[in-house]
């Protein structure tokens, strides 16, 4: 597994808590930084998924 697949998975998710803060505090900014965390994290994730791929993993 590509380290870009892990550290993606680890954006992803503390995007999902950054999000969940944001909307229980009302802070929207802090909603909209967790809602670009997950985007990247997901991102990261697809293009360790595609280094794999290209390793034959």
């Amino acid at each position: 597994m590509d380290k870009d697949r892990v550290i993606g998975s680890a954006k992803v998710v503390k995007g999902k808590i950054k999000e969940a803060v944001g909307k229980a505090v009302g802070d929207a900014k802090l909603e909209s930084e967790g809602t670009a965390d997950q985007v990247e994290g997901e991102i990261q994730n697809a293009v360790g998924g595609i280094k794999d791929t290209l390793r034959g993993k």
